[in-house]
């Protein structure tokens, strides 16, 4: 991989991994776009490895809140009075969230380096859960804060986050629909998405690791673009996350339903004319 690539691929990570339009299948699309071939396990690898600079980006921006959720969560594991406060209580449910896509990735890790890495795959995503977001702008009670989050949402927010391994899809399109058909204001499901975010993507970035850096002669991307990627990825992934609470906090996200639709056409299209190959 040149640094060029390295670069752009880096900045559509930054751009797109916290928006509701699918980071992985814009990195699918411009991945083909740049002559790299999408399904390579080291391609793949590499995807999953630069997110790692998006969710610092999130560890930085919300490194208070984060540090307070894990001190009180800490001092809970050892203080019977601190188990009773919020931060114990979320930490918690985080961590409760974040399970299903992990147990999910593992048992299906073979499909999702495979056959749902194609581009046909991601038209289809993308305007089919364009609808779930629809549908989900249209619940009426969106009135839960942070405080009110229970068990039972996270878990079916953790949940929804699993089908977002199908590119196209969006985690945080999945995991914010999931929050607003749950009842959740749409501030406090946008900042559910980011921290569980957080286990997930730094788990499957460290998990693909070593075929990144590491792989097959023919097959390696190398240390360099990997860290070029991984840092673009950070910069404009940061400047993301404060556009979106800014916009989510007086706009639906069915706002990014008309993009979501026009793209996934606009592949079915160039697939279905032979301008792209689907892999």
């Amino acid at each position: 991989m040149d640094l060029w690539q390295a670069i752009v691929l880096g900045i559509v990570e930054g751009l797109t991994e916290f928006l509701p339009v699918s980071s992985t299948g814009h990195l699918t699309i411009a991945e083909k776009l740049i002559g790299l071939p999408v399904d390579a396990p080291a391609i793949t690898a590499y995807t999953a490895v630069i997110q790692i600079g998006a969710i610092f980006a999130v560890l930085l921006y919300f490194a208070r809140d984060l540090g307070r959720i894990t001190a009180g969560w800490a001092r809970g594991l050892v203080n019977s009075d601190a188990r009773r406060t919020q931060e114990y209580r979320f930490g918690w449910l985080i961590i409760m969230g974040s399970l299903p896509i992990i147990v999910v990735a593992l048992a299906a890790r073979s499909l999702i380096e495979g056959p749902l890495r194609s581009l046909w795959v991601v038209a289809g995503a993308l305007i089919a859960w364009s609808a779930v977001m629809w549908f989900a702008e249209r619940n009426p009670s969106q009135k839960k804060a942070e405080a009110d989050l229970t068990t039972a949402d996270v878990l079916t927010i953790g949940l929804v986050q699993c089908i977002a391994l199908v590119p196209g899809v969006s985690r945080s399109g999945a995991t914010i629909s999931a929050g607003l058909l749950r009842g959740v204001d749409r501030v406090t499901a946008t900042k559910l998405s980011f921290f569980l975010g957080i286990p997930a993507l730094v788990g499957a970035g460290l998990y693909e690791l070593p075929k990144a850096i590491g792989g097959p002669i023919g097959e390696r991307i190398g240390v360099l673009p990997t860290v070029v990627g991984t840092v673009v990825s950070f910069a404009v992934a940061y400047a993301s996350v404060a556009w979106l609470l800014r916009f989510v906090a007086h706009h639906r996200i069915t706002a990014f339903v008309p993009y979501r639709v026009l793209l996934g056409g606009a592949l079915i299209v160039a697939l279905g004319a032979g301008w792209l190959s689907a892999t």
